[in-house]
């Protein structure tokens, strides 16, 4: 079936798009306009949406509005990782093509969190007896590939830092490939401490950091 792209009228617009979460599964739910008896779905990565007239036809999945009353909503399982965006753009049969509408507003969108990938952390502390300097070893194991700029480490002396502001933060080099990783010694002070955190708060919606005694 032939599909054609155009600005959005009014009288067809979707509203009050929502989702719910349930055994992980999320129903996506929203306001039919009159006389609009399909639907396009489009899911993506949160931060990768990409322009309707940009998407392949294999991007989108169509819905009848039948089907829509069958299920109770659109359902999928959540099987990903990390935060998904789902747009809904209404359609009109028109002769032997869709014409798909192009709204790109909050009222057709929802957000669903999936799962975290877990990213397990221990930290071993070495050194001479009398030396005013220690070897501060960090491994990992992560369930998948972790960028660099997720992560920072940050040391402090005389206790473990409670928080990223709690110390002075330093950046990773290099980005975590899945599995174990040992990271090279970092030499701290005799009285410091370092703890592993999320550079910001945002990943911990796509990662879970287990810190491990």
């Amino acid at each position: 079936m032939q599909r054609q792209w155009e600005s959005l009228n009014e009288s067809y617009r979707i509203r009050k798009a929502e989702c719910q979460l349930r055994d992980g599964e999320c129903t996506i739910t929203w306001q039919w306009p009159k006389d609009v008896e399909y639907v396009y779905i489009y899911s993506f990565k949160e931060d990768e949406e990409q322009a309707p007239e940009q998407l392949a036809p294999a991007q989108l999945k169509l819905l009848t509005r039948e089907e829509y009353k069958v299920k109770g909503g659109y359902k999928e399982r959540v099987s990903y990782i990390g935060a998904r965006g789902y747009r809904i753009f209404p359609c009109l049969r028109q002769g032997s093509g869709l014409t798909a509408f192009m709204q790109a507003d909050r009222d057709n969108y929802v957000r669903v969190s999936g799962g975290r990938a877990q990213i397990r952390c221990s930290i071993k502390y070495g050194g001479r007896l009398f030396s005013k300097f220690k070897t501060a070893r960090i491994q990992l194991f992560c369930e998948i590939a972790v960028p660099k700029e997720a992560l920072c480490y940050v040391k402090k002396e005389g206790a473990v830092p409670a928080h990223k502001e709690d110390g002075i933060a330093y950046p990773f080099m290099s980005d975590f490939a899945v599995g174990h990783s040992a990271l090279p010694e970092i030499e701290v002070g005799k009285h410091d401490f370092i703890r592993l955190f999320f550079t910001e708060s945002r990943y911990g919606e796509q990662y879970e950091l287990i810190l491990e005694s």
